[in-house]
């Protein structure tokens, strides 16, 4: 951004910029974002920068007195953007996609000048009834009946230990009021989750007191899917060691290599024994928008709560994150908690509305569902179901160059958007290949035109890409592939 006028410095100590002021860098703000957009393709992805270079390039200590707000603006260029690493790249394809988009900013512009805090409904009316109009929209999408109801939070991580804590409270052992500490006649509580389930699930067992090593890994197949048998037996054994179980998390879109646990199967399991189950479909709750991706949710209607994140894959920016439940009550006894100075304003349940405050840990809360409603009503459920399925393709398609080039395999079947494959000349020893694989991986993000990540599969090193990216289209894709070979010594 330029120096040009107008360039205004906050008198000190009271007031805010004045309107007249605050237009036109509105203005330039606006015009730097959509530039910022126009021109992303154009960019290199990863920063080459140092560690502590970005920090070293500003003040250590916050200034005395009020700078020129055109000064600020114009660091913003100088100093931070050569740290960033462009997430919205259309080249980018590491993680999962998470794309920023024109109706989101609008909405995250709007959010930011509101600036409500979406507690209860009394002080929060358009805010408490657009998440709820929004979280039934998601609902419908997904194809899930209504007695779902659903709460946002920031992140699936958070969203997870909500639903265990939820799950803890279930169980009957009044943790909510007495606590865990100095109980000795309190069970050990165990948390199942495949070898391949994402972390939150060790993360919700530290911050409840449940313990990371209480969260019992369950072998996989040979699809990377939860196996039953071996759930079954972790089971049995753990009852026998006088073990409680507390939840079960089945996924739903693997971080690793996309893949979906046997949702329905893992409920009878659950059915039988009593057990809270949890799905993370974070990322591949997506797939349920399609008519032919629903296959992805078979069994969830059986779960007793489920984490789904627009914004992996449903083109809503970070953050927003949903927890869907069919036993609510159960969030509400867990958090609804209304001190005397928050009473005029709550009771929101009382008057047929929902105070959103009584279903988490946060009392303030951002207006998210603002950005949500203006991306699903421009997008339209249409453009949302083109969008996932053109993602998919390509992913097919990736797929079938790796399945058609020698030295080159496939790690894991490809059910979505993510695709995990490596190289592997013959010759090398499998420690070779994998140094071989990482060295691809990392001489790729250095060089900045193209971003993957890589994995580790069966103890096997694997390269993956993960699509999702609103920007990405095929002449991105056979780009990177060509510029994947050629990291790996070979050339076209």
């Amino acid at each position: 951004m330029n120096r040009a006028d107008p360039s205004y410095t906050l008198a000190p100590p009271l007031g805010d910029i004045p309107p007249d002021a605050l237009r036109p860098l509105l203005h330039q703000v606006a015009d730097w974002a959509a530039d910022y957009r126009a021109e992303i393709e154009s960019r290199c992805i990863s920063p080459r920068v140092e560690p502590g270079e970005i920090a070293a390039g500003l003040p250590g200590a916050m200034p005395d007195n009020p700078e020129p707000l055109q000064a600020i603006l114009a660091d913003l260029d100088e100093r931070v953007m050569p740290g960033v690493v462009h997430w919205g790249h259309p080249s980018f394809l590491g993680y999962f996609g998470s794309t920023s988009n024109g109706p989101a900013l609008l909405g995250e512009v709007v959010a930011a000048a509101l600036n409500v805090s979406a507690m209860t409904w009394k002080v929060s009316p358009a805010a408490t009834e657009l998440e709820t109009v929004v979280l039934g929209w998601l609902r419908g999408m997904l194809g899930l009946a209504p007695e779902w109801e659903g709460i946002v939070y920031d992140t699936g991580s958070v969203a997870a230990m909500h639903a265990l804590a939820a799950a803890r409270e279930a169980l009957g052992l009044d943790v909510r009021r007495r606590g865990l500490s100095a109980r000795p006649e309190l069970p050990k509580l165990r948390v199942y989750a495949s070898d391949q389930a994402h972390s939150s699930a060790e993360k919700a067992a530290i911050a409840l007191g449940v313990g990371e090593e209480n969260v019992r890994r369950i072998p996989t197949d040979a699809e990377f899917r939860m196996d039953v048998g071996q759930l079954r037996r972790a089971l049995y054994e753990d009852e026998r060691a006088g073990c409680r179980p507390l939840a079960i998390i089945a996924t739903v879109g693997t971080t690793s290599t996309g893949s979906v646990d046997r949702v329905d199967e893992i409920a009878d399991v659950c059915a039988e024994r009593g057990v809270w189950l949890h799905v993370d479909a974070a990322y591949g709750g997506a797939m349920g928008v399609l008519p032919e991706g629903r296959w992805a949710l078979h069994g969830c209607e059986h779960a007793d709560s489920m984490v789904v994140n627009p914004h992996k894959w449903l083109f809503v920016p970070l953050d927003f994150s949903v927890l869907f439940t069919r036993r609510p009550e159960w969030l509400r006894r867990t958090f609804s908690l209304v001190p005397e100075y928050l009473r005029g304003d709550a009771g929101g349940n009382e008057a047929g509305e929902r105070d959103y405050m009584d279903y988490g840990i946060q009392l303030g809360r951002r207006f998210r569902a603002l950005k949500a409603w203006m991306v699903f009503r421009a997008f339209g459920r249409s453009g949302i179901e083109a969008r996932v399925r053109e993602h998919c393709r390509l992913a097919r398609l990736w797929s079938s160059w790796v399945d058609a080039e020698e030295e080159w395999e496939m790690l894991a079947p490809t059910t979505m958007s993510v695709v995990c494959f490596r190289h592997s000349p013959a010759g090398m020893t499998s420690a070779e290949v994998d140094a071989h694989n990482e060295a691809i991986a990392a001489r790729i993000n250095k060089e900045g035109e193209l971003y993957l990540t890589h994995t580790k599969l069966r103890g096997r090193a694997a390269l993956r890409i993960g699509l999702g990216n609103l920007l990405t289209e095929e002449r991105h894709l056979r780009a990177a592939w060509e510029r994947v070979r050629a990291a790996a010594g070979q050339r076209g």
